[in-house]
């Protein structure tokens, strides 16, 4: 490798909430002469940094400006509502939008659910970041209503969170600038669709071995050879084969018995 070379790398960019482990150990495995370096952005500046180089590849939560931009949706995440442990609704194992009519609902500026209408009442001004508006909740000022990762991503042992039916889902996908969908970002893209190292695409298949030829069993005709295959000539009963063997007949094959009476 000359100097002006440069090793290859990959960068991935993930939003809060996502968790790219497991993903991340299965390239560490194939790839090992190839680093992947993790970079955790904004939800709302996810896009961006694909567009402007700051990663390869990344997690994003959609909808996004799909007009440069390639995407695999991978799963859906169920909307919760963060509550006060001792919170009436913490009771129950589910609620409904329209239980929350009644509620502070806190709506930050970085948040990932597109409402056509907030349920509840609104607060007096908007949490600058999610984290902002948990620190609201555990004071009492409000609940918030999020996807079940930034629940747990936020997780505190004085709070607690239920699943919320008729909200907005938030959906994960893989992103990519189109333009950019190099060999690297195929490999990723084979990763988290669960291709095998051999199905990868991009990848040249192993070719199929031809099978060996089996070698005649010894002794068995190979039907190259004039001889005559093992036996030939015999009779099944043990006696010489041929015109001589007709049953009963020749010399000295007279039947055996009791001598005829004169």
């Amino acid at each position: 490798m000359t100097g002006s070379e440069v090793p290859p790398s990959f960068r991935l960019a993930y939003v809060p909430g996502v968790t790219p482990t497991k993903w991340v150990r299965i390239w560490n495995e194939r790839l090992t002469g190839v680093p992947l370096t993790l970079v955790q952005v904004p939800a709302g500046e996810a896009a961006e940094a694909l567009r402007t180089g700051g990663a390869d590849a990344g997690f994003v939560r959609l909808p996004i400006d799909r007009t440069d931009l390639s995407a695999i949706p991978l799963y859906t995440e169920t909307t919760v509502v963060v509550i006060p442990k001792d919170h009436l609704v913490a009771a129950v194992e589910e609620i409904s939008v329209g239980d929350l009519a009644e509620e502070i609902v806190l709506h930050p500026l970085d948040d990932t659910l597109e409402w056509e209408q907030l349920p509840g009442r609104p607060a007096l001004e908007r949490p600058a970041t999610t984290a902002d508006a948990i620190e609201l909740v555990a004071a009492g000022i409000g609940v918030l209503l999020v996807p079940q990762s930034l629940a747990r991503l936020h997780h505190r042992k004085d709070l607690t969170y239920r699943p919320v039916s008729g909200a907005p889902e938030s959906r994960v996908a893989l992103s990519w600038p189109e333009e950019k969908t190099t060999d690297l970002v195929e490999e990723f893209i084979g990763i988290v669709r669960g291709r095998t190292v051999n199905s990868t695409r991009g990848r040249t298949p192993t070719p199929p071995q031809p099978k060996a030829k089996r070698k005649p069993a010894p002794g068995k005709a190979t039907g190259k050879s004039g001889g005559k295959p093992a036996g030939a000539g015999k009779n099944p009963r043990g006696g010489a084969g041929g015109s001589g063997g007709a049953k009963g007949g020749g010399k000295g094959g007279a039947k055996r018995g009791k001598p005829r009476g004169r």
